[in-house]
């Protein structure tokens, strides 16, 4: 019987989070468009802009940022996304999209 390779345990790695050049910026919604590698994910403000007088106003979609992903990683965030919302509703109560939401003065 030839030898067998022993199996060898498994490294730990270690991971080291590099924040020194990060951005933060806030986003009330996000657009996406894919191809058969990535999603696009776009991620802004969108703003109503008032008109001149009788006029409709506009809605303004503001992009602040942009992440380009392969499909792993769409999966991997959505993945992520699901449980930190399950997380938030077993802590706070069911989040309602199908309600509109007061608007803050200011």
């Amino acid at each position: 019987m030839a030898d067998q390779p022993q199996p060898t345990a498994q490294q730990q790695m270690q991971i080291r989070v590099d924040e020194s050049k990060m951005t933060s910026c806030y986003a009330n919604t996000i657009r996406s468009t894919s191809s058969l590698d990535e999603i696009v994910l776009d991620f802004g403000l969108n703003v109503a802009m008032q008109q001149a007088s009788g006029q409709q106003p506009v809605l303004v979609f503001y992009v602040g940022s942009r992440v380009i992903m392969n499909w792993a990683g769409a999966k991997r965030l959505m993945n992520s996304l699901q449980q930190a919302v399950t997380n938030y509703e077993q802590q706070f109560g069911e989040i309602r999209l199908d309600q509109p939401r007061p608007r803050q003065q200011g």
